[in-house]
C-alpha cells in the first residue's frame, strides 16, 4: 500500500486491516499443505517455484475477495505488488540461503564439464550440486539451439570450445550425461576429448536406467567396452528359440565367461530345462545361484540342473545326457588361456581335444539333436597347442557330423570377448591403478574383440541354422591394435602415458603410466585370423558367415587321435607337437622349444632328449 500511495494514511481504516489479516494465516496454510516448510534449504530445486507461486496465486486471490467483501479501499494494483514482494521473500530468500550454505562445499570440488544439455545432463548437474566431490562449471552440447544458452545456470559450450575451456576454468573431467546415444557415436566423442588428457565419467545407459537398475545421476568410469563394443544387431527371436524354447539344452563349461553368459540368454528363451555342466564347483555355485535369482525375479519356470563333472569322464557324460534327455548342447568346456596351455600341454589336449570327442561321440549315441562346438580365431593357422587343439576339436565335429546325420553339429568361430578371463583389459586396468607399467607384448599386436552377450547371441542364432558340419564364423568388425587400447585405457583414466622397452627407462617426468614392450608371450600370434581360406559366404545373419574348411573322415583321423591319445598317455611332449605338425591343422609353432613344465622339469631338453639321471643327497 505505500510503495502504491506513497503515504501512511490508509493505516488509520480498520477495513484495511480487517481485509489485510486472513491473508496471513491463509498464504501460511497455503504453503504448509503445498510442503514449502518441509523442503532443506541446502537441497531445495526449482520445483519450488511450483509450490510458491501456488501459494501466492491463493494468497493474492484472498486479499481480492476481502478487499471486496470489505469495500476496503485497496487500489487494484497492490494485490499484484503483493504478490511480487511475496515471491522475492519468500522463494528469493530460500535460493540466496541455499548458495550461502554450498558455497563452502563448492570450493573444494573438482570442476567438471557435463557434456549433454538434455534431461539427463540436467539431472545430473543438480545431483551434483548436492556433491561434495564435482563442481559443475559448463554443458557441452551438439546442438546449434542449444549452444550459448544457459542452463541451471550453466552456459552451454560447442565441443569445438572444449580445448579453450579445459584451460580457462581448469577442468579436470568431463561427466557423459548421454545415455541413449549409440556406440558408434560414444566412441566419436571420446575420441574428440581423449586427446585433452581429462578424466572421462558417463552415466548408466538408458536400458539400465528405465529398468530402475540405475539412476542418471550415477557415474562410472568409461571402459574400453565404450570403445570396442559396437552397437549389436537385434537378434532374431526365431533363431534365438529354435534350438532352445521347450528343449533340455546343456552348457558345458557353464560357469566360464562364454557359458554363463550362453546361460542367461538361454533362459530367456524359455527352455524345458537347463543343465549346467562345469567341472569348478565354485563357477557352477555362482551361475547357478544367479540363475535362479533371475528366474525367481522374472516368474519363470525353467528347470535348472546343475552337474559337476568333467566332458574327459565317459560315463559321466553319457549318463547325464541319457538322465535328463538333452536335446541341444552348447560345448564351451575347454581350456583357453594360450600360455597355460603351453606350459601344460597334455591336460589342455585331452580337454579340448578328447573331451569334445567323449561329448560329440555320446551326443550321438543319446540322440542329441543339435551340438554347438564353441572354437575360437586362434585355431586358424595356430602358432599354439591351445589354438591347435581347438582345430583337432573342429576335425572332430567334422569327422563326427559326416557319418552321422542323427546329430546337427556345428562349431561357431570367434575372437576375443570383452570382459572374459584372462583378458587382456582386466590386466591393464589392474595394472593402471597399480601406477604402472602397463605391459604390451609387441608395438604392432593386433587382437579381435567383441562383447560376451553379443557372442552368445551370435553363437545361439548361428547354431539354429546349422545343417550338418557347418563351420561359422562371427564378424568380429576391425582387429584393435593393443598399444592404441593400453593408450586409451591410460588417457581414460586423466593420465599421460609414454613408452618403454625397459623397466629402468621408467621416468615420471616423462608421464604419468608407462607402457613397457615385454615381447610376444609363448605360442603367441602377432594377429589373429577367422578363416584358413578365403571363401566366405553370407547367411541370413549379416553379422555370421559360414566357411568351408579342410576336413578328415573319421577313418583317416582316428588314426591321427589313437597316435595322439597313446602319446599323452607316455607324455611324451615332442610327439605329441609332432603329431599336430603332420596333422592338416597348419599348425606351424613361433618357436623351437617346448614350455610344458612338468616335461622340462623332468630334465627333457629342447629337442626331447631323455631326462638326465639326477642324484639327489638327502640332507641332514
Amino acid at each position: 500500500m505505500f510503495l502504491r500511495l506513497e503515504t501512511t494514511e490508509f493505516a488509520a481504516n480498520p477495513a484495511v486491516w480487517i481485509a489485510f489479516l486472513p491473508v496471513v494465516p491463509v498464504t501460511i496454510l497455503a504453503y504448509r499443505r503445498l510442503g514449502l516448510y518441509r523442503s532443506i534449504l541446502r537441497f531445495i530445486t526449482g520445483r519450488a517455484f511450483r509450490s510458491i507461486s501456488i501459494g501466492v496465486g491463493i494468497s493474492v486471490l484472498t486479499l481480492i475477495v476481502m478487499t471486496q467483501v470489505m469495500s476496503a479501499p485497496i487500489p487494484r494494483a497492490v494485490p499484484a505488488i503483493f504478490g511480487i514482494l511475496l515471491i522475492l521473500s519468500t522463494g528469493g530468500l530460500r535460493f540466496l540461503v541455499r548458495n550461502l550454505l554450498r558455497q563452502p562445499v563448492k570450493s573444494n570440488r573438482l570442476p567438471v564439464a557435463i557434456y549433454g544439455a538434455g534431461e539427463a545432463g540436467r539431472q545430473l548437474q543438480n545431483a551434483l550440486f548436492h556433491g561434495r566431490e564435482y563442481e559443475p562449471v559448463a554443458f557441452l552440447d551438439d546442438d546449434p539451439a542449444l549452444q550459448n544458452t544457459l542452463i541451471g545456470g550453466l552456459r552451454v559450450f560447442a565441443p569445438s570450445e572444449m580445448n579453450n575451456l579445459t584451460l580457462e576454468m581448469e577442468i579436470t573431467s568431463v561427466l557423459l550425461a548421454l545415455p541413449s546415444i549409440s556406440r558408434a557415436r560414444r566412441r566419436e566423442i571420446i575420441g574428440q576429448i581423449e586427446p585433452l588428457g581429462l578424466e572421462i565419467k558417463t552415466i548408466p545407459g538408458m536400458a539400465d536406467v528405465i529398468s530402475g537398475r540405475a539412476s542418471c545421476s550415477e557415474l562410472r568410469q568409461v571402459t574400453p567396452e565404450d570403445l570396442l563394443g559396437r552397437d549389436p544387431v537385434p537378434p532374431r527371436a526365431d533363431l534365438m528359440g529354435r534350438n532352445i524354447t521347450g528343449k533340455v539344452v546343456l552348457v558345458s563349461g557353464a560357469g566360464g565367461s562364454i557359458g554363463s553368459e550362453l546361460c542367461r540368454q538361454i533362459i530367456r528363451h524359455d527352455p524345458a530345462a537347463l543343465v549346467l555342466f562345469e567341472i569348478s564347483e565354485i563357477a557352477l555355485y555362482s551361475i547357478t545361484a544367479e540363475l535362479r535369482e533371475t528366474l525367481a525375479r522374472g516368474a519363470k519356470a525353467v528347470r535348472l540342473e546343475p552337474i559337476l563333472g568333467s566332458v574327459q569322464n565317459e560315463n559321466r557324460v553319457r549318463s547325464v545326457l541319457r538322465a535328463f534327455g538333452v536335446q541341444t548342447i552348447y560345448h564351451a568346456a575347454a581350456y583357453k588361456h594360450v600360455v597355460l596351455v603351453e606350459e601344460n600341454v597334455v591336460d589342455g589336449i585331452v580337454n579340448n581335444v578328447f573331451g569334445t570327442q567323449v561329448l560329440a561321440e555320446a551326443a550321438v549315441e543319446q540322440g542329441v539333436e543339435n551340438f554347438i562346438l564353441i572354437s575360437t580365431d586362434k585355431a586358424v593357422r595356430p602358432t599354439n597347442f591351445m589354438g591347435a587343439s581347438k582345430r583337432m576339436a573342429e576335425l572332430v565335429c567334422q569327422a563326427i557330423a559326416a557319418e552321422h546325420n542323427r546329430t546337427t553339429f556345428s562349431m561357431v568361430r570367434f575372437g576375443n570377448v570383452l570382459g572374459s578371463s584372462g583378458s587382456v583389459i582386466p590386466r591393464f586396468r589392474a595394472q593402471i591403478e597399480q601406477g604402472g607399467p602397463v605391459t604390451v607384448t609387441h608395438r604392432e599386436i593386433t587382437r579381435f574383440f567383441m562383447t560376451i552377450p553379443e557372442a552368445s547371441q551370435l553363437v545361439i542364432q548361428a547354431g539354429a541354422m546349422a545343417k550338418g558340419g557347418d563351420v561359422f564364423v562371427l564378424d568380429m568388425g576391425d582387429p584393435v591394435k593393443i598399444l592404441d587400447l593400453a593408450h586409451s585405457m591410460i588417457r581414460l583414466h586423466g593420465l599421460k602415458p609414454y613408452i618403454i622397452e625397459h623397466s629402468e627407462e621408467i621416468e615420471p617426468a616423462r608421464g604419468d603410466i608407462a607402457i613397457q614392450i615385454v615381447g610376444l608371450n609363448k605360442g603367441e600370434k602377432l594377429y589373429e585370423e577367422l578363416l584358413i581360406g578365403n571363401d566366405p559366404k553370407g547367411t541370413d545373419h549379416p553379422r555370421i558367415m559360414t566357411a568351408t574348411e579342410v576336413s578328415l573322415s573319421m577313418d583317416k583321423l582316428g588314426g591321427l587321435l589313437d597316435r595322439l591319445q597313446r602319446e599323452c598317455a607316455a607324455y611324451d611332449i615332442e610327439a605329441v607337437r609332432q603329431i599336430f605338425l603332420e596333422a592338416p591343422l597348419a599348425y606351424r609353432p613361433t618357436e623351437s622349444g617346448l614350455h610344458d613344465l612338468a616335461w622340462n622339469a623332468s630334465g627333457k631338453d629342447r629337442l626331447g632328449n631323455e631326462p638326465v639321471l639326477r642324484v639327489v643327497t638327502p640332507t641332514a
